[in-house]
């Protein structure tokens, strides 16, 4: 199958129209909304609590292992439904492709459980 420069014009005109659209509502928010810059409206805030110390300390590598945990069945997910649906025309070549997506999968899950991220306290 030939392509040409030509067909990607759509995928352009449709990524500036994005910009674009981003680009003009940043602005235009800055020029038509209102202005009151105040001490007490510059202050950190978050959910009502006082901000106390530094906002540098190191995070727990509990978020991150939650953000992997998150990511491995999120996608698991994503790709199992289309392949369940479609296991019969994908034959051998599809079932090929799972064992190793889902070989990945499970060595991801096996790192995650050696890092204890899924044991709360």
């Amino acid at each position: 199958m030939e392509t040409n420069q030509i067909d990607y014009i759509p995928i352009a005109m449709q990524m500036l129209l994005a910009v674009g659209f981003v680009v003009l509502t940043i602005i235009g928010s800055s020029f038509l909304g209102p202005s009151r810059k105040s001490m007490n409206k510059d202050k950190s805030f978050e959910c009502g609590i006082e901000s106390i110390g530094n906002a540098r300390i190191p995070f727990s590598v509990k978020y991150f292992l939650v953000a992997i945990l998150f990511v491995l069945f999120d996608v698991e997910v994503i790709f199992m439904y289309p392949w369940a649906t479609n296991f019969r025309e994908m034959g051998v070549e599809g079932l090929v492709k799972m064992a190793i997506f889902m070989t990945l999968l499970i060595i991801g899950f096996v790192y995650v459980i050696r890092k204890k991220g899924l044991e709360w306290e």
